[in-house]
């Protein structure tokens, strides 16, 4: 019989490292909430490099997900210079 394996997200699918693993989560979810943003604003690549004060191809590696090019720092810069507000939290890993 086969079993199959569940995980609660893909991050912990496919990364050993639990360091590594809670980093691609911010990023990621940091990633998607610019992304939504640009989106819901209706505003150009070009425009949203204006405002977050990158470049357009920065905001194109944005929205095709490109997580392997984005720290965490970049990503939070991003989101303050968008008007964006975060919230953390912390909780005990299962």
């Amino acid at each position: 019989m086969n079993q199959t394996e569940q995980f609660d997200s893909v991050w912990d699918a496919i990364e050993e490292d639990p360091a590594q693993r809670e980093n691609l989560k911010v990023r990621s979810a940091l990633m998607i909430a610019l992304r939504e943003h640009i989106l819901a604003e209706g505003i150009t690549q070009g425009e949203a490099a204006r405002r977050f004060g990158v470049t357009q191809p920065r905001i194109s590696d944005l929205m095709r997900g490109k997580i392997e090019l984005f720290a965490i720092d970049t990503l939070v810069n991003m989101l303050a210079r968008a008007g964006l507000r975060m919230q953390v939290q912390i909780g005990r890993a299962a």
